[in-house]
């Protein structure tokens, strides 16, 4: 074990690794200083050993408390590859096959299609493969705080209608993987939230990781959520004293630290001790191994030398430069992650942030891959910048958010043969009411959803009051027979698809109070 300790030490002092650490702090300090981000922690594994770790920034913008490596941060999607990993310690136990049937745990569950609904197995839960169109039915997961429960997800599925054939394409999907942590509970024989803290958290040794419910004053130092406004980086969705467990909890919600995100990292590049016997080699395999193809990008083309693109199980698969490379993004409002490896050379990268970070992400990751793949010193953040830059210059008119600055307040009059409340089979009830002179769209059990009535020239669109809901939305009247029918389209056609919009087809049920 000295032994070991002192080819460790020697390694971290060679010029090497001095070099290594220059160029990540170099990284670290431009992406941190161009995207004004309120808050960054940057880990690195190679063969099997942390050899760089960085934080800065704060917990909340402002108020002095600083980011470490043990603050928790919102994974967001990054949680997908400890359900299916949950999935698979179960298989391992022989408490369900990847094969089996959903309806075999889950006889309520429909979707759209009755063959579908019978075919669909619990590997298809995690592939996005439905036929479903990309973020389809996230509005009950997504704006948060709502009212939607696991249940409603499973019983609105039916309603989701696919835009192509089941097992066709890739398109990506929310819901199934609450299907599936639902799969899991049945399975399993605890709730979602018990059995990720029994199957992952637990095993691996990741003890700041929180799932479920939690006070936040007994954990402590937790990073919140941050959006760029009026120049500055401001807290929104902050949290309260108490965390409460959420429908989308199998989906994206799951928060962890920096060192808790290493030791994941560790667990699936270079696993020892009890980390090796957490999962069977079978099962490692199966995970990383492609179950539904994924468009290759011209960006990943032109970037990266990319030919494949799939999903596995929870983890995205590509080749970069000639390696086998292993990921996965995570965005909630506010706050992003990053969990990439490179199994082939042993090397993994986590970043976290708890500000609009988007772009912050793409850079610094490809920078950091690139330091392993091509060490060429050009391909730096301000390069990729710029690529990202060029992009958005070169992008079609069609595909930007038209100028609706000319806009003005609609009035009750104008809208009063189609005010009233509205209802969707899956989403629910709206109410287009009048708000003193005014008129307000208000979701019954998505409170943020509420905003106020515009008019763009002869087009009517909705202002939502919380500026963390960053997709207006179009509405759209018609009459289907004698009903009032009303749908919603995105004003920004690059807006987040979780908003889904699109999936939504109100029919007017009744007037207005």
């Amino acid at each position: 074990m000295k032994m070991l300790w002192l080819l460790l030490l020697g390694w971290l002092l060679s010029p090497a690794a001095m070099a290594a650490d220059a160029a990540f702090d170099a990284a670290f300090d431009d992406v941190m200083a161009r995207y004004a981000l309120p808050g960054l922690a940057v880990g690195v594994v190679e063969n099997g050993e942390v050899v760089y770790t960085r934080t800065a920034g704060e917990l909340v913008a402002g108020e002095g408390r600083k980011v470490d490596a043990q603050t928790l941060f919102k994974i967001a999607s990054n949680t997908k590859a400890m359900t299916t990993a949950t999935l698979a310690r179960l298989v391992d136990a022989g408490k369900l096959r990847w094969d089996d049937p959903v309806t075999k745990y889950l006889p309520q569950f429909r979707m759209h299609d009755p063959w579908v609904t019978a075919n669909m197995q619990v590997r298809d839960l995690l592939i996005h493969n439905s036929g479903l169109r990309a973020g389809a039915g996230d509005l009950m997961l997504w704006p948060e705080p709502n009212t939607f429960t696991r249940a409603d997800i499973i019983h609105g599925l039916g309603y989701l209608q696919p835009q192509h054939s089941f097992r066709s394409r890739y398109d990506y999907d929310n819901l199934l993987y609450i299907v599936a942590g639902e799969v899991a509970a049945a399975a399993g024989g605890a709730p979602y939230e018990t059995l990720v803290r029994r199957e992952v958290f637990a095993p691996l040794g990741m003890e700041r990781c929180r799932v479920g419910e939690w006070h936040v004053d007994e954990v402590g130092n937790v990073a919140q959520p941050h959006m760029h406004r009026d120049g500055r980086n401001v807290p929104v969705r902050s949290d309260g004293d108490v965390i409460h467990a959420t429908t989308m909890e199998a989906a994206g919600g799951i928060r962890c630290s920096l060192d808790d995100m290493l030791t994941w990292v560790r667990a699936w590049l270079a696993p020892q001790g009890s980390a090796k016997a957490w999962l069977s080699p079978a099962q490692r395999q199966t995970v990383w191994t492609p179950q539904m193809t994924m468009p290759v990008s011209q960006r990943m083309r032109e970037w990266d030398g990319s030919h494949f693109s799939a999903y596995g199980y929870g983890w995205r698969l590509a080749d970069v430069d000639g390696d086998f490379k292993v990921s996965h993004t995570g965005t909630l409002m506010g706050m992003y992650s990053a969990v990439t490896m490179l199994p082939e050379r042993g090397v993994g990268f986590v970043i976290l942030i708890n500000g609009e970070g988007d772009e912050a992400r793409t850079v610094l990751t490809e920078v950091l891959v690139k330091h392993y793949t091509r060490r060429d010193p050009s391909l730096t953040v301000a390069h990729y910048a710029g690529l990202i830059a060029a992009e958005e210059g070169a992008r079609p008119v069609a595909e930007k958010a038209p100028d609706t600055s000319d806009r003005r307040q609609a009035t009750a009059s104008e809208l009063r043969a189609r005010l009233g409340i509205y209802r969707d089979p899956w989403f629910g009830e709206v109410s287009l009411c009048r708000d003193g002179d005014a008129v307000r769209l208000r979701a019954t059990k998505s409170s943020l959803l509420d905003g106020i009535v515009q008019r763009v020239g002869d087009r009517w669109l909705v202002d939502w009051d919380d500026p963390s809901v960053d997709a207006e939305a179009w509405l759209q009247f018609a009459d289907r027979s004698d009903v009032p029918a009303l749908r919603l389209g995105k004003v920004d056609p690059q807006a987040d698809f979780s908003y889904d919009y699109e999936d939504l087809a109100f029919a007017r049920v009744r007037e207005c109070p």
